[in-house]
């Protein structure tokens, strides 16, 4: 057995957490770009109290998903400003942003020269400038993540920035910062978390540490999520769920994901939709085409069957769930979250073709548990329309 882990330098959990995230900026620079996401005036008092204790701090609003020009703009501006700290407050597109920037910050050339896909995906010369990442949802496990998502708009399609050295230097996490989450946001981000403990459960690169992450996340998410959605002021519901997306982070950085965010990440690049509502609807029918490949390759044995069994119970809270059973809990889910098809989203069937071929080219499709074929992915994304 041969398995490598990595993550952020440190992770602080915990309610009232964020009341320590000044004192360690402090240790980490005097001149901070603090990048937020589309409200900004969530992160003002915090920004004040970095400026009381000291910290110069600049602000960058990134609004929606990252995008070349954007990241390119922070990277400029901390360049020019002579930053030497970054601090993503925000969802997963802020936390993207900010740990981008720090790393284009201190790396010459353009953005496309460091990116996936897209571009040269050269390695990262210098090691980008400390970055503390505050997450305010629950869902991409962006603060312990060695990649950042960008959107291409000239190429209709998100890629990634990705290098270990991007792992953020402190994660610190404070689910009282999840509870003003509207309902709809808490479900899209929730059903992120959910997704990525499941791809990362089942991956071909899976191994007993991210295993152990998934099992626990999974039982906390599965009763946790409905909770949040409904009630969200209950802070222990908001607790679990700020846990089962840290814990979907570091497992999906040490052990990949699969089909839902292979076709995930170029639908996000087609379409305008919350990345973990796509996901929402593809999840089902991704599990669904995964079993009947492994079933019909005569792989009964196969140990993905067998985890998505157990991922069946720990969601379910029956011992005696079955794979099926847990594909029903998820359709379930997704009625109860409200979440629309992909439809809903603007996904025509005539976009499907092209939409399959930059799916199998997606980086996610090799750590899925089995192979599947163009007709496959088409019937996955037509059933999740």
């Amino acid at each position: 057995m041969h398995f490598s882990f990595a993550t952020a330098n440190n992770i602080r959990f915990g309610t009232g957490m964020l009341a320590q995230a000044v004192s360690e900026a402090a240790q980490l620079g005097r001149r901070a770009l603090l990048v937020t996401g589309r409200n900004p005036d969530r992160a003002h008092d915090f920004g004040l109290r970095l400026e009381k204790a000291g910290i110069e701090t600049l602000r960058f609003s990134i609004s929606g998903e990252p995008e070349i020009e954007q990241v390119a703009a922070g990277a400029v501006l901390a360049r020019q400003a002579q930053c030497d700290l970054v601090i993503g407050f925000g969802g997963g597109s802020a936390l993207d942003g900010a740990k981008a920037i720090a790393a284009l910050a201190v790396n010459p050339g353009p953005v496309e020269t460091y990116l996936e896909v897209i571009g040269q995906g050269q390695p990262l010369q210098h090691a980008p400038l400390p970055c503390i990442a505050i997450p305010t949802t629950a869902g991409t496990g962006s603060e312990v993540t060695r990649n950042a998502v960008i959107k291409s708009t000239r190429h209709k399609v998100k890629v990634s920035l990705r290098s270990p050295r991007m792992l953020p230097t402190w994660a610190l996490v404070d689910p009282e910062l999840t509870l003003s989450l509207p309902r709809g946001i808490t479900a899209a981000t929730g059903c992120d978390a959910l997704t990525q403990l499941l791809e990362a459960f089942v991956s071909t690169k899976a191994n007993p540490i991210t295993d152990a992450l998934c099992r626990e996340g999974l039982a906390r998410a599965g009763p946790a999520l409905p909770r949040a959605a409904a009630q969200g002021n209950d802070l222990a519901a908001r607790t679990d769920m700020a846990l089962a997306s840290l814990f979907s982070g570091l497992a999906l950085a040490n052990a990949g994901l699969g089909a839902v965010h292979g076709i995930a990440g170029p639908l996000g690049g087609m379409i305008e939709g919350p990345h973990g509502a796509l996901c929402a609807r593809l999840l089902p029918h991704v599990i669904e085409a995964n079993i009947k490949a492994l079933s019909s390759n005569k792989q009964p044995r196969h140990c993905a069957l067998a985890r998505y069994a157990q991922a069946a119970r720990l969601l379910t809270g029956s011992p005696r769930a079955s794979m099926v059973d847990g594909v029903g809990w998820l359709h379930q889910l997704i009625r109860q979250l409200d979440i629309p098809g992909l439809h809903h989203w603007g996904l025509s069937v005539e976009a499907v073709p092209d939409l399959v071929a930059r799916a199998q080219r997606a980086s996610s499709m090799k750590t899925n548990p089995a192979p599947l074929t163009d007709n496959e992915v088409t019937e996955i994304v037509l059933k999740a329309m």
